[in-house]
């Protein structure tokens, strides 16, 4: 805005703010009444293409014999909340004292004084408003500062003749654009100028980050020897593309002309048709093109459009003021010119808006209802509805793009990664391509949308890292027979991949999954199958059955450090336990969705092992590191599937099921398995045995007769049964079902054959009696693991009193009687007293390598986590 206007207008979020001092009526009551600041918020009304009053505020500035002006008025960032507010600055003078103050305008209306200061000369000079809110001027060819976190005038080290521009940069913060006088090179001779030369390089330009207090060059915004015309510059875009700055700006020169500049290289010109521009404003318009509306100080105006070239696309005479913003509500920028009018008071009576398209709308045409068709209210509205669709179109197609460009890139890294991993579990010496054959590699696959090289996550060196080697170690120690069987089944909708461990490697491992990854290179997708993992044992002896999965952590402790181990706890101990221990074999099974790689009609999958080998150490306790091995290969093809040859076959054959141990563990892979306890107060539980053999026909396996087949037609077709009769009173019924509607369907069907006093409980997985067994050693292997805590720092020292990092000498424990004859015996035996005091001090302030502290403080906890998880599966 200029300065010292009457009245100052201002565009904020499609408002139009006029800002006006109200003086009193009479002039005998000029030293009684205040002077108030006022503000009129006005909105477009488009129906009756009229600017309405949406309201209103006023702030009182005192005494009115005070003189009071408006200086400048801006929308600037509260740096308190982020957010842009209007702001204002006014002048009051009385007498020999000239004091400013900044106001802030909230969107209640209400005045906000921001911070004030007192100078003893005015501000006439580039005073330009800017993020904090803060505020600079020129004076004396001196800058001067402001801001509402200090409230205290600062000057920056410069000089300049000239403020072109104030904004933010990235990077920067907030800097200033001006010009000063050139610093010719020492080594130049002035006089050899010529005076052309001195003409241009008399000045130059330059940026001075406020924040940094740091200088910028002006040759990163324009050539210097355009400081001797340029008057006033909009920057238009700023960004950093490594570690260079790069600007787009628009600037008004004092030969009318408008140049347009990018990376300090003027790109277009164009001439204006008016003379001594003052001010320059861009605008962008539904069409997205690119407005620059420059206003001239005889009070003309015109617009320059930025297509292929700069050109005049309109121009406006006795033009008040010009803003920019979205005042019909389209989405869009518009232009809006308040013309000058003697004849009407009101400010905003004389008016066009218009983005030099379809928007135009001007003050003084009539607008009646009945002379406007109806289908043109329609059409417009058809039309701001298209652009808004279209905008939002572009903004989504935008993030379509980025979102392609990051899916790309992530899937190249998952590409890579899983022929590491596979190189590694086969160890062979992984080669990391380097970033000139994954830029091809890339340009083959989308050379419709090339990006840049993606360089290896690893230096390019020739032999493997360390890890790696480390990695590749440990999977050469397993042992080389360590599966008995590889198999596949297809069930439903799914494939079970099962691997069969022996037990003497069984045991020794925890944390046991399978992951299955395409052998075949598929551009298109990750190599990765998504599956879940499960541990299954069937106890042939006993017919007892166990199956592990990843348990939940007890909410209430749930411990943040990495401990090495985090097992399951059916796997903990199992010397113990009797019901584990006698088929010699556990299987692992892998179940993933088999549709998304039948669309492959041939796969070839590679079986990996992940686990944590265990090592005892001399302290008790064990010590383990992670391990991936190979397993095999697995084919499937459409053709096999089509044949049934990997599907179940669960067959009645003299009231046996002869499903294999495979089909078993398949099915029990893609189950869901729950435990009921069922509990008889008068009578006995025989009903469920006959309902299972009755009514859901069901029917034992010949590997395990404990674990009995339904047969019955319909969704419960494929459950799994295990009942369990620990008395004639009391039993654990074990379901495993596909899905929530077949247990359902189940527990309807029992509720209908027990006893009304029979009680059934939810129970969690494992029993009663082992858990308990696995709680005492739980609870045992935590002691033991406190006690090797304690007396760590004694077995290290010895026998000898040493504490800490000090060298300790043995106490020689000499008669008493002889030192207690003589005083200098006394003052002996006194000192050697106060040593061993000191001594005893220090020993109960004993200091840990911090290395061993982390590695004792790791036992603890995964100690105590295994006992809680116990206790909290037996609550």
């Amino acid at each position: 805005m200029l300065l010292g206007e009457q009245d100052q207008f201002l565009s904020y979020n499609g408002e139009v703010l006029v800002f006006q001092l109200s003086k009193p009526k009479h002039a005998e009551e000029a030293d009684e009444k205040p002077m108030n600041l006022c503000v009129r918020r006005m909105v477009f009304n488009r129906d009756t293409k009229l600017f309405v009053q949406k309201s209103s505020g006023a702030f009182s500035m005192g005494a009115s014999h005070s003189k009071i002006e408006m200086i400048c008025c801006s929308c600037t960032t509260d740096s308190r909340t982020g957010t842009i507010l209007p702001c204002i600055l006014m002048k009051k003078k009385k007498r020999n004292s000239i004091k400013y103050f900044l106001l802030l305008l909230h969107s209640s209306n209400q005045f906000e004084p921001s911070f004030y200061f007192k100078l003893d000369y005015e501000l006439k000079e580039d005073v330009r408003l800017f993020s904090g809110p803060s505020l600079l001027w020129r004076h004396a060819n001196k800058l001067f500062y402001i801001s509402s976190n200090t409230c205290v005038v600062q000057s920056a080290p410069v000089h300049l003749s000239c403020v072109v521009w104030t904004g933010e940069i990235v990077g920067e913060g907030t800097v200033v654009l001006g010009k000063r006088a050139a610093c010719l090179p020492e080594t130049e001779d002035p006089d050899g100028f010529s005076v052309s030369d001195r003409a241009i390089w008399g000045s130059e330009f330059f940026g001075y980050a406020i924040q940094s207090q740091k200088f910028l060059s002006g040759t990163c915004f324009m050539p210097h020897a355009y400081s001797r015309v340029v008057s006033s510059v909009h920057v238009c875009r700023s960004e950093r593309l490594r570690e260079q700055l790069r600007i787009s700006l628009v600037a008004i020169t004092h030969k009318n002309q408008l140049v347009w500049f990018q990376n300090g290289a003027p790109k277009g010109v164009c001439e204006l048709p008016y003379e001594k521009p003052c001010s320059v404003t861009p605008a962008l318009t539904t069409s997205r093109d690119l407005l620059f509306a420059v206003s001239f100080a005889s009070g003309n105006s015109c617009v320059v459009q930025r297509r292929d070239s700069l050109q005049v696309a309109s121009k406006w005479q006795k033009v008040k003021c010009v803003l920019v913003d979205d005042f019909i509500g389209s989405g869009s920028e518009q232009l809006l010119l308040l013309f000058k009018d003697d004849s009407n008071t009101d400010v905003l009576s004389t008016f066009k808006i218009t983005d030099l398209g379809e928007v135009n709308y001007a003050s003084g045409i009539n607008y009646n209802k009945h002379d406007v068709p109806a289908a043109e209210g329609l059409q417009e509205n058809g039309l701001l509805t298209v652009r808004a669709l279209e905008t939002r179109l572009q903004a989504g197609w935008t993030s379509v793009r980025e979102l392609q460009q990051h899916l790309g890139l992530q899937r190249r890294v998952i590409l890579e990664s899983c022929r590491a991993l596979i190189d590694l579990v086969e160890e062979r010496t992984h080669i990391l391509p380097n970033s000139k054959e994954v830029k091809c590699r890339r340009s083959l696959l989308n050379s419709a949308k090339p990006f840049e090289g993606l360089v290896s996550l690893w230096d390019d060196v020739e032999n493997p890292p360390d890890s790696l080697s480390k990695e590749t170690s440990s999977a050469s120690e397993v042992p080389e027979h360590f599966t008995e069987d590889l198999w596949q089944r297809v069930v439903g909708d799914s494939l079970v991949v099962g691997v069969k461990l022996t037990e003497s490697f069984y045991l020794s491992l925890s944390d046991v999954s399978l992951s299955l990854v395409m052998d075949q290179d598929f551009s298109s997708i990750s190599p990765i199958i998504k599956c879940q993992s499960k541990i299954i044992k069937l106890n042939k002896a006993f017919s007892a059955l166990a199956v592990s999965s990843n348990q939940i952590e007890p909410p209430p402790k749930k411990m943040k450090l990495d401990l090495h181990s985090k097992s399951d706890l059916s796997k903990e101990f199992p010397k113990r336990s009797s019901r584990i221990q006698l088929d010699g074999a556990k299987t692992v099974t892998a179940v993933t969705s088999l549709s998304p790689l039948l669309a492959f009609h041939r796969v070839c999958c590679v079986v990996l092992l992940h686990a944590r080998k265990q090592n005892h150490q001399n302290d008790g306790l064990q010590q383990s590191k992670k391990i991936t091995v190979l397993c095999g290969k697995i084919l499937l093809s459409l053709e096999d599937i089509s044949n049934d040859r990997y599907s179940i076959k669960m067959l009645r054959d003299n009231s046996y099921c002869t499903g294999s141990m495979e089909d078993i563990l398949a099915v029990l892979a893609v189950s869901v398995r729950f435990s009921f306890q069922i509990v008889s107060c008068d009578c006995t539980l025989t009903p469920v045995g006959s309902w299972l053999l009755g009514e859901m026909e069901c029917t034992p396996f010949k590997e395990c007769q404990d674990n009995i087949f339904c047969h019955k037609a319909g969704n419960v077709h494929g459950t799994i049964f295990n009942w369990v009769l620990k008395n004639p009173f009391e039993g654990v019924l074990t379901i495993f079902c596909r899905n929530l509607t077949v247990l359902f369907q189940c527990l309807h069907s029992l509720t209908r054959v027990l006893p009304p006093s029979c009680s059934v409980k939810v129970l969690r997985s494992g029993s009663k009696q082992v858990l308990t067994e696995q709680l005492s050693l739980a609870l045992e292997k935590e002691m033991l693991t406190l006690k090797n805590s304690l007396f760590l720092k004694e077995t290290k020292a010895g026998n000898s009193l040493t504490w800490g990092n000090e060298s300790g000498k043995k106490i020689n424990n000499a008669p008493l009687a002889s030192l207690l004859d003589t005083e200098e015996g006394v003052q002996q035996f006194r000192k050697k007293l106060q040593k061993e005091r000191e001594e005893s001090v220090q020993s109960m302030n004993q200091t840990l390598n911090g290395a061993l502290y982390q590695t004792t403080a790791l036992k603890i906890a995964e100690a105590q986590l295994s006992s809680d998880m116990i206790v909290w599966r037996l609550a």
